[in-house]
């Protein structure tokens, strides 16, 4: 009798080794270790039917012992034509029980789950036809699934000996159960723990506490540690030196650095003025003797020979200043995180009896040359004004005459002074209470002519320890602003093209100012080496601002709105603004003219200095109002006696005492 409980043939009769075959032609049950066992149970075959012991012919893996087919209805042989059978099959418990450890067990070697996870067990049923029979797939899985979903499939094809047109079909129902039955439990754990949250189960602090220790884990083990620039290391050292008893060994070294940068610069105008000079007289001769023995080509010839030789010797020394501010610049960085350091050592008491020494010193020289600091004196008026409706803020205003960059120049004295009035500044740098100042500029992003150059030749003048400089700083806007304009041309190149009058000239006015900025836009730069201020802020204006018709709707006045919701956002508490939207008086600037266009700038900046109140919470700052120096003192009274009936100023008390 064969193990699938056909009767045997006799020995011999075909069979390997003399072992006696089947009589079902394709059983191949010879009863030897490790045959092919056949599936079909006893009493419910089919005589002569194939025996399918392996589930496809030809294939000599054994099936698992104990592990029946979860299959009812037709029973398949992957390779034969499908028969008929009335059969309706259903493994036990116990061999659904052995299939789904199997299916679902994945690899030994997978991590276990760290935590208490709750297992849960569903059947899984997949539904699917084979010519006019109609199967069903029923597996048991325990939930949740540890195996990967693609193994967990290619394990049921093979073990249930399914049919190879449902492989794909059966991939997504697999997977969408499982993610459906996942997602369920998940929200059911969820709704547990929310439960257990507010009936008072779980202690919310410590739930708190939980998460942030495992986020706080989580962010160290994977997260890229942060690590602080050396701009950020040398700010923090420098903001604890200025406000100890070393800032005025500080302040004295950058004025070092400063009088010898000057005296660099003032080389350098010595000289290019000798080569112009030299230079001026060698073309008076030739211009003499042009037309006698010299003719045009040589004059010009003559002339490109002073171009280069002056552009040659400026390079000279523009590299030169370069170089001498980098060598300054690593010197007092060095020497600022030496001082620092040198001053956490308790043990070192030079240092400290240095720096107990060198006030009295600096005073005494202060006091010796104080006619040095003594500066020209500029026509201010100072207002104390109330805004707002229900909560006040109290702002500080200024009305000066002076010229925009009296506030960025230093002024040279004695080596071993100091300027005192830097302190503040020094003290501010990387603070909540920095300074700005607006100047107006043409389109162009450079520094080459007007207020530009005069501004660049200021900041030049002492090397800046903290930023880049002015140069550089420009060269980065310049890029910032190429990119921004490709952005904003390309659509608005769109937009031209669909019209058909004038668009050429306007397309070909957007090509060519790609690198050019707009009236009313800004750009910004940071300064650690001026006077007074921090920030420079360079506003865009055209030839309009000259004109009367200059509305509160005018670029100009917009970017001032926008310069000042900048300063509310980046803690600038003290802002200069030039009164006229002009830096020098011309011929059309009239009284009428003068006492319209600042009435449009004291009430514009009223409005935006009351709209700031809900930008940074009604923080008290400071403006100054510049007018030119070449305003006559009767105009600037009269602007004078204009603010206190825009504003409202707050009134003085005066308090007598009786005898």
């Amino acid at each position: 009798m064969c193990r699938c409980g056909r009767a045997a043939a006799p020995a011999g009769a075909g069979g390997r080794n003399g072992a006696a075959p089947c009589p079902a032609a394709r059983c191949a049950g010879t009863g030897r270790a490790g045959h092919r066992r056949c599936f079909q149970p006893k009493g419910t075959r089919t005589p002569g039917a194939p025996c399918g012991g392996e589930g496809r012919l030809g294939s000599r893996r054994p099936r698992p012992a104990g592990f029946e087919p979860a299959i009812s209805g037709l029973l398949w042989n992957r390779g034969f034509v499908p028969r008929s059978l009335s059969i309706s099959f259903l493994p036990t418990s116990s061999l659904r029980r052995r299939a789904a450890e199997r299916a679902c067990s994945g690899n030994k070697r997978m991590k276990p789950n760290k935590g208490k996870t709750l297992t849960r067990e569903r059947d899984y049923v997949y539904k699917f036809s084979a010519g006019n029979e109609h199967l069903v797939l029923t597996v048991p899985l325990k939930f949740p699934v540890q195996e990967n979903i693609s193994h967990l499939h290619g394990r049921l094809m093979v073990l249930h000996n399914l049919p190879c047109f449902i492989e794909n079909d059966l991939k997504q129902s697999l997977s969408k159960f499982v993610e459906e039955e996942t997602i369920k439990d998940y929200d059911r754990e969820a709704e547990v723990a929310l439960e257990a949250v507010k009936s008072g189960k779980v202690d919310i602090n410590q739930l708190a506490d939980t998460w942030a220790k495992a986020y706080k884990e989580t962010t160290l083990e994977h997260a890229k540690p942060e690590e602080t620039s050396w701009d950020e290391d040398f700010a923090d050292v420098y903001h604890d030196l200025i406000h100890s008893p070393a800032s005025e060994m500080l302040l004295n070294l950058e004025h070092n650095y400063f009088v010898s940068i000057s005296e660099l610069i003032s080389e350098r105008d010595v000289e290019l003025k000798k080569l112009r000079e030299r230079q001026g007289a060698e073309m008076d001769k030739v211009m003499q003797e042009l037309g006698k023995s010299l003719t045009d080509q040589d004059v010009n010839s003559l002339a490109a020979q002073h171009f280069e030789s002056q552009q040659d010797l400026e390079n000279k020394w523009t590299n030169e200043l370069k170089q001498t501010t980098a060598i300054q610049k690593q010197e007092y960085q060095e020497w600022v995180i030496k001082l620092h350091q040198d001053l956490k050592n308790p043990n070192n008491s030079s240092v400290s009896d240095e720096i107990k020494v060198q006030p009295s010193q600096l005073r005494e020289s202060v006091e010796g040359n104080g006619r040095i600091y003594e500066e020209q004196r500029l026509l201010e008026e100072s207002f104390t004004i109330h805004l707002g409706a229900q909560l006040k803020t109290m702002h500080n205003l200024r009305l000066l005459r002076a010229d925009m960059l009296d506030f960025c120049k230093h002024k040279r004295n004695h080596r071993s002074g100091v300027k005192l009035h830097r302190l503040q500044t020094a003290m501010s740098l990387y603070s909540t209470s920095l300074c700005g100042l607006v100047l107006l500029v043409d389109n162009r992003i450079s520094s080459y002519s007007g207020i530009k150059r005069d501004f660049a030749t200021v900041c030049q003048e002492c090397t800046d320890f903290h930023f880049p400089g002015i140069q550089e700083q420009l060269e980065i806007v310049q890029k910032v602003v190429l990119k921004a304009r490709a952005q904003r041309s390309s659509k608005t190149k769109r937009h031209y093209e669909n019209k058909i009058s004038g668009s050429e000239d306007k397309l070909k006015n957007i090509e060519r100012n790609q690198s050019n900025i707009l009236p009313g836009e800004f750009y910004i730069t940071r300064h650690s080496n001026l006077s007074e201020i921090h920030v420079a802020f360079h506003l865009c204006v055209d030839d309009n601002v000259r004109s009367v018709n200059v509305t509160a709707r005018d670029p100009a006045i917009m970017g001032l709105r926008n310069i000042l919701k900048v300063c509310c956002t980046h803690d600038i508490t003290t802002i200069s603004i030039p009164l006229l939207l002009v830096h020098e008086m011309s011929e059309e600037m009239t009284i009428p003219w003068c006492l319209k266009r600042a009435e449009l700038v004291f009430k514009c900046v009223k409005g935006f200095m009351m709209e700031m109140a809900s930008w940074d919470g009604g923080i008290s700052r400071t403006v100054q109002f510049l007018v030119p120096q070449t305003i006559s003192e009767e105009m600037f009274y009269q602007l004078s006696n204009m603010l206190p009936q825009i504003f409202r100023v707050s009134s003085t008390l005066t308090l007598t005492s009786k005898h």
